[in-house]
């Protein structure tokens, strides 16, 4: 049986890219009586408010969609802890005290998140009562590891290159574990079997795949869907004020007719699907 899941972080409104996403997941987990999981990624410090989970769960109803709920991320920051100081042991992480400032002063190449890790601190002592990040040594990690695969649904077998990230943060300084560590933990811990997210995110899956081999996780499918840009061609975002889906279901408007639309290919004028891994940040 299918195990998918809809993961929003909530520090803003839901909105129709959103909705995209949730039905897709549905939608999978359905083609064999499968379940779609709610889980809420509520660790991003400040910026996290616990009154939009209920928003969350109020538009999810109104798209028509069912779900069930686990457990949210501020409650696992103990197992996040756990995974850390495993790789820690085993040499893999290493303490991190630079700026992005200095990051991006440093740095000779640019990877899927940006400037590549100079490995500043992997030659020295961090400096001194500065907030420390924690990175993997990439690497030695993927010495460790060997030669990796993984499986998307769309794009068929892939050979994992989670080099091309250089030395990625997996514990923060500002908040408890990165978007990496966490969500492939939660993955595991919840039993997800497909892991449906957009196509931003596929290279990312690259790092999961090592982090699942360090750690001896269960290796899931991959389903990167596309995702929807507005007319400038731009990811829909909440920080570039796209419409909320809260707005929408207050003003009236069928949720049920929406889903269907958004199933048939039908979206707002000026929005539209973009299926390519190369998208405008």
């Amino acid at each position: 049986m299918t195990v998918t899941r809809f993961a929003p972080s909530p520090n803003g409104a839901l909105h129709l890219g959103h909705a995209y996403a949730a039905i897709v997941a549905a939608d999978r987990a359905a083609q064999d009586g499968g379940t779609m999981l709610l889980r809420i990624e509520d660790i991003d410090g400040p910026r996290s408010r616990p009154e939009l989970a209920d928003e969350f769960r109020a538009d999810l109803a109104w798209l028509g969609l069912s779900w069930r709920e686990v457990g949210a991320q501020s409650g696992r920051i103990a197992a996040y802890r756990a995974a850390a100081a495993s790789l820690r042991a085993d040499g893999l992480l290493y303490p991190c005290s630079c700026t992005r400032a200095e990051i991006a002063a440093h740095a000779t190449q640019s990877g899927p998140d940006g400037p590549i890790y100079p490995g500043t601190c992997r030659h020295r002592p961090p400096a001194p009562d500065a907030p420390l990040a924690w990175r993997l040594d990439m690497a030695a990690a993927v010495s460790r590891a060997g030669p990796l695969t993984w499986f998307d649904e769309r794009r068929g077998e892939q050979r994992a290159e989670p080099a091309m990230f250089g030395d990625v943060v997996l514990w923060r300084k500002d908040a408890p574990a990165s978007y990496h560590l966490a969500a492939t933990l939660d993955d595991a811990t919840d039993g997800v079997s497909v892991v449906t997210r957009g196509i931003d995110l596929f290279r990312a899956s690259h790092v999961h795949r090592l982090l699942q081999a360090l750690l001896d996780l269960p290796v899931p499918r991959w389903h990167h869907h596309p995702v929807l840009v507005g007319a400038d061609g731009h990811k829909l975002a909440k920080r570039r004020g796209s419409a909320g889906l809260a707005e929408r279901r207050r003003a009236g408007e069928d949720g049920a007719a929406l889903r269907i639309a958004i199933q048939a290919g039908l979206f707002d004028t000026g929005v539209s699907l973009a299926d390519t891994i190369d998208l405008a940040p």
